[in-house]
């Protein structure tokens, strides 16, 4: 059998958590850059102890009006102040229940913009330097974020996305491509299948890949998502794979 991790973005207004918890091993809680307050915080990591699955900080550009997918207009100063504020607001929600901050992963486009700019990424490894010893940052296989953060002496963890499609160069095809997303139940299982039998990723274009994983991302968001992640818990163990918990 092999073990995966599937993480899940949670907190983020739609209201699903207590039907996504049983059937994920790590979450990403928004913690009030995009979406997400004390309130929605608390609620979603009782969740997330109650089914023993590890907590992450889900930062983001402050920009709810965009739910952080676009990239703005922000100074280094504001972005730090920014990204300290939201992780550490859930870091003492977290520490009041007794429960360990156990990773980092950037939100939508602050996640996609590290990516690929170098000065940016580097912006963000100095926000989190106080965490470095105690978190994994979650990153994509063969960006400059991996690259920088390993560098500078982060644990990462790789992060591939089981329900979008990706480029060539292990972008992202654009949300406002009709082909960003992977709806489909099964797409979704061949998807992830196909990552962790091959070590490469089928690309929109028809190419292969090459991509590294040690967590799968389902977006909470999606309007599939709960029946993608019923599916792979039912799908999954038929393919000796399991859901670590």
């Amino acid at each position: 059998m092999i073990n995966i991790d599937i993480n899940c973005d949670l907190g983020e207004g739609i209201g699903n958590e207590a039907l996504i918890m049983p059937l994920i091993s790590s979450c990403n809680i928004a913690c009030g850059g995009h979406a997400g307050d004390n309130g929605t915080m608390i609620q979603v990591a009782r969740l997330a102890k109650e089914h023993r699955v590890l907590v992450g900080a889900h930062p983001s550009y402050p920009d709810r009006e965009n739910f952080g997918r676009t990239t703005i207009n922000i100074s280094e100063k504001d972005l730090k102040k920014s990204i300290l504020v939201q992780i550490g607001n859930l870091s003492l929600v977290l520490k009041s229940l007794g429960i360990r901050l156990n990773h980092i992963k950037p939100h939508g486009a602050l996640y996609n913009d590290i990516a690929k700019d170098r000065k940016l990424a580097m912006v963000f490894l100095n926000c989190i330097e106080e965490y470095k010893k105690d978190v994994h940052l979650y990153v994509p296989y063969h960006s400059i974020i991996e690259e920088e953060a390993i560098h500078s002496g982060f644990s990462v963890k790789y992060e591939a996305f089981a329900d979008r499609n990706y480029n060539p160069d292990l972008s992202l095809v654009s949300r406002k491509e009709s082909a960003a997303l992977i709806q489909e139940p099964k797409a979704v299982l061949d998807h992830i299948l196909h990552m962790i039998r091959k070590g490469t990723v089928l690309t929109w274009s028809g190419k292969e890949a090459k991509i590294k994983a040690d967590t799968y991302c389902i977006h909470g968001d999606s309007p599939a998502t709960l029946q993608i992640l019923m599916y792979l818990s039912q799908q999954l163990p038929k393919n000796q794979i399991l859901i670590k918990k």
